[in-house]
């Protein structure tokens, strides 16, 4: 019998775990007879009842495993945990929210077995019940990472992807310590195949992302596949040295032609403020490239597991 490795972070979501243990275990009662499913919840430091109410589950379901992280390492070190700790045929990353539609996962094994495709992939069609500021901010990322970027991530992309072992395998051998999990399933490559959706509401709880937290999540994806932020301060840096070398020999002839008539303190203020507001832009693109580099090089573990029951498979 084949299994599925369902990697499942959590957050302090004690209210969403019955609900979506429950939802699993009828889709794989229904739709995914021959198919045993394995349970890998990935407590990321949760401060509510998560971890025991899935050791709870694990008791009496053995297909439940779990990772309790020594602290909030983040849901990209939580997905990383879960692929490392995974044993199964094929494996997928869920949200235990729901907002990832179990359902979806007999189309998306269909996909792969028979239409020969070793990634299945989902997308969000819609951002209906979101906050306009998000979606509006949502769709300006993906247009933005696909103009400077080479690595092509679908717009609504989900981290909801099913994939076989040798897409899993490649993913667990790029180590780096800052992940951004959408880019990394497009950089691996492999022949992905997308299931569209509408969105669906959280069957319980809040959700953990503040629009800050998102803000941050997106130019951690843009510093990780694109160095064009890099160039774009070069660019400035070359156009306003020679906005300012042709309005010195302006200013200069000018002088000469007609003698004390380069005034204007008001308008000198505001154009110190302009250059300094564009050096302190470009320092600080560099700053987030060498930051990035920095974390990096210290090699530091990608998460510490305080307790487990389940033990890296590769």
């Amino acid at each position: 019998m084949k299994r599925i490795s369902l990697i499942v972070p959590c957050l302090n979501e004690e209210e969403a775990i019955p609900a979506f243990k429950q939802e699993i275990d009828r889709v794989f009662k229904e739709c995914l007879e021959g198919y045993a499913p394995e349970l890998i919840f990935v407590d990321d430091g949760s401060t509510d009842r998560s971890l025991e109410m899935i050791k709870k589950m694990a008791e009496h379901s053995p297909e439940v495993k779990f990772i309790s992280f020594s602290r909030n390492f983040g849901k990209e070190a939580a997905i990383y945990a879960g692929l490392e700790a995974a044993t199964g045929d094929y494996a997928a990353v869920m949200d235990v929210d729901l907002q990832d539609p179990p359902s979806l996962l007999p189309d998306m094994l269909k996909a792969i077995e028979k239409e020969g495709y070793d990634c299945a992939g989902t997308r969000r069609v819609t951002r209906q019940g979101e906050p306009l500021l998000r979606s509006f901010f949502a769709r300006a990322f993906y247009k933005t990472i696909h103009q400077i970027s080479d690595t092509r991530i679908v717009d609504g992309a989900r981290d909801y992807k099913l994939m076989t072992r040798p897409v899993l395998e490649a993913l667990l051998s790029l180590k780096e310590y800052n992940r951004f999990s959408k880019g990394l399933y497009e950089w691996v490559g492999f022949r992905t195949k997308w299931f569209e959706y509408e969105n669906v509401e959280r069957v319980a709880g809040e959700t953990k992302w503040s629009f800050f937290k998102l803000f941050l999540y997106s130019i951690e994806g843009i510093v990780a596949f694109s160095t064009a932020p890099l160039a774009l301060a070069s660019i400035m840096g070359v156009l306003l040295s020679f906005i300012s070398f042709l309005s010195i020999i302006i200013l200069t002839v000018r002088e000469l032609i007609w003698p004390h008539s380069a005034y204007g303190w008001t308008s000198l203020v505001c154009v110190f403020c302009m250059m300094g507001g564009i050096v302190l832009l470009c320092l600080g693109i560099l700053g987030q490239y060498l930051a990035k580099t920095y974390t990096e090089v210290k090699k530091r573990p990608i998460y510490i597991a305080r307790e487990r029951s389940i033990k890296p498979f590769n």
